[in-house]
C-alpha cells in the first residue's frame, strides 16, 4: 500500500524582517521530520532562546536545535562556505549535531570574498556620490545573486572539481577588478578587516580567494547532496516538512519597497522554486508578524515613531522588545502595527494564518495605535503601494484602541490574555482577513500560544 505522504508549511515573514521567524520555526519542527531553507543568505539572522539559552542562525536552519531533524539548504540560497563552518563549528562546540544532519544543496550559488569586497565598495560609491545607500550588510548577497542570474556563478557543486573551480574563478575575478579599479575606485575604499587579505592594492588576488575555497571544499563536500530528490522522497514517505523563509515579505525583491529590498524572492511561493519542490507541496503558509512594526536599514516606513526618546511608545518598543539586528546589531526602526502593509502580503504569500509575536512587547501602554490605511496624494487607500515612493508619501490613518497593564509574558492560554490584548488581536484579523492561528508571548520557545496548528489546520 502506496504510504501516505507528508504535510508541508511554509513560513514567512510578513512585514520588513526581524518577525521572530526562527522561534516559530523551532516550535513548529516538533511536528515535522525536516526544514528547509529555500532563499537569502547570511544576512539573514534568526534567534532561538531555548530554556534561556540564546543560539543566533544566520545560515543552518532553525530546526537543527531539534534532535532528529533533518535540515535542508535549498537551492535559492546564496551560500557562504566560511560562515557556514563558523556557524557548524559554534553550534558543535555547544552540543549540537550538525553534519550528520545537514544537506545542502549543490546548485548553492557560492559567495566568496569578491561578492562582499564588490557589495563594501558599492555602497561607499553611493556614500561618496552623495546618493542614498541601499543599506545593505555588506556581505556579498546581491553581487552573488546578480551572477547567478547572469549564468556566471560558481555553485557548491563546483567545489569537487578544482580545475574547473579555478577557470571560473578567474573570469569572475577579471570582471569583478574591472569594475571594482575603474567605475568604483576601490584602491581608495577602506575594506573591512575580514575582506584586506584577499585584496591587494583595491585589487581581488586569485591565490588566497582560491586556495581558501578549497581548503574548506572538504569539509562541505560530504554535505552536498540532490536536495530536490531527497526532498520530494522525504515527503511521499510520509515526513512533514517546513520550510522557513528569510527576512521578510516587504524586502521581497519583486514585491518589497525597491530598491530598499534584498535580492531573493522572500515571498511563500518561492519555497517551491528555492527547494525544488512543486508548488502543490506547500499545503499552508504561516505569515509571522509583530504586533508591531519594525524596520532595519533605509527604506520608507509609513508608521515609524521616535523610537530614540525615552517615555515615547517607540522607545518602549525599541528597549522593551531589544531591537537591535541578529545579523548586523543595528538598531531597528519601530512603529505601529500596519494592517495596510500586512493585506499586501497576505494577496502575495496566500496566507493561511498569522503568527503574532512579540504581543507582550506592548504590555503597559496606555493607548495604541492601529494602522487601517493611507491618504495618498489626496486619495485614501487601504493596502501599501507598490512604489516605494509612493509608500513614503503615505500618511497613515490609525485606530485608537486601548491598551492593557496586565503582563502577557509567558501566557499560553489565548482566554489568559487581557481582554484588550484579545480585541486588538481580533481587529487585526478583521482588518486583514487573516485569522490569527498562533501567538507568541515571550522569546521562549514554550511561551506560544496555538489557537490552530498549521500542521493540523
Amino acid at each position: 500500500m502506496k504510504p501516505t505522504t507528508g504535510r508541508n508549511v511554509v513560513v514567512v515573514g510578513t512585514q520588513w524582517g526581524d518577525e521572530g521567524k526562527g522561534k516559530l520555526v523551532d516550535w513548529l519542527t516538533e511536528s515535522a521530520q525536516g526544514v528547509v531553507r529555500f532563499q537569502g543568505g547570511h544576512n539573514a539572522g534568526h534567534t532561538l532562546v531555548i530554556n534561556g539559552v540564546k543560539t543566533a542562525l544566520h545560515l543552518i536552519p532553525s530546526g537543527i536545535m531539534r534532535p532528529g531533524v533533518t535540515c535542508y539548504i535549498g537551492n535559492g540560497v546564496v551560500l557562504s562556505v566560511t560562515k557556514l563552518l563558523e556557524e557548524i563549528e559554534g553550534l558543535e562546540q555547544a552540543g549540537v549535531q550538525v553534519r550528520e544532519r545537514l544537506r545542502i544543496s549543490e546548485g548553492c550559488p557560492l559567495i566568496l570574498p569578491l561578492h562582499a569586497a564588490m557589495d563594501v565598495a558599492r555602497e561607499a560609491a553611493r556614500e561618496s556620490g552623495g546618493s542614498e545607500k541601499i543599506g545593505t550588510t555588506g556581505r556579498g548577497i546581491g553581487p552573488a545573486y546578480e551572477d547567478k542570474i547572469a549564468r556566471r556563478a560558481l555553485r557548491a557543486q563546483d567545489l569537487k572539481h578544482p580545475a574547473r573551480f579555478a577557470a571560473k574563478l578567474r573570469d569572475l575575478l577579471a570582471l569583478y577588478n574591472h569594475e571594482l579599479t575603474g567605475f568604483l575606485g576601490s584602491g581608495k575604499v577602506l575594506f573591512p578587516e575580514p575582506l584586506r587579505p584577499y585584496l591587494k592594492d583595491g585589487v581581488l588576488q586569485f591565490d588566497p580567494i582560491y586556495d581558501e575555497a578549497m581548503r574548506q571544499s572538504s569539509q562541505v563536500k560530504p554535505m552536498l547532496a540532490d536536495v530536490s530528490r531527497e526532498l520530494n522522497e522525504a515527503h511521499q514517505h510520509g515526513a512533514n516538512l517546513l520550510f522557513e523563509g528569510a527576512q521578510g515579505t516587504l524586502l521581497d525583491v519583486d514585491h518589497g519597497t525597491y530598491p530598499f529590498v534584498t535580492s531573493s524572492n522572500t515571498v511563500a511561493g518561492n519555497a517551491a522554486a528555492g527547494a525544488g519542490v512543486g508548488p502543490g507541496m506547500l499545503h499552508y503558509v504561516l505569515g509571522i508578524t509583530k504586533a508591531y512594526c519594525t524596520r532595519v536599514g533605509g527604506g520608507p516606513f509609513p508608521t515609524e515613531l521616535d523610537w530614540e526618546t525615552p517615555g515615547t511608545p517607540g522607545h518602549h518598543m525599541s528597549t522593551v522588545g531589544a531591537e537591535k539586528g541578529v545579523t548586523t546589531g543595528r538598531s531597528r526602526r519601530c512603529g505601529w502595527f500596519d494592517a495596510a502593509l500586512l493585506k499586501r502580503s497576505a494577496q502575495v504569500n496566500g496566507l493561511s494564518g498569522l503568527c503574532i509575536t512579540k504581543l507582550d512587547v506592548l504590555d503597559g501602554l496606555k493607548e495604541l495605535q492601529l494602522c487601517t490605511g493611507y491618504e495618498l496624494h489626496g486619495e485614501h487607500i487601504d493596502i501599501l503601494p507598490l512604489a516605494a515612493e509612493d509608500v513614503a508619501a503615505c500618511r497613515p490613518i490609525y485606530e485608537t484602541m486601548p491598551g492593557w497593564t496586565e503582563s502577557t509574558v509567558g501566557v499560553t492560554q489565548y482566554d489568559q490574555l487581557p481582554i484588550n490584548a484579545r480585541l486588538y488581536l481580533q481587529r487585526i484579523e478583521h482588518v486583514t482577513g487573516v485569522p490569527v492561528h498562533v501567538i507568541s508571548t515571550s522569546p521562549d520557545r514554550d511561551h506560544t500560544i496555538m489557537v490552530k496548528h498549521p500542521f493540523l489546520a
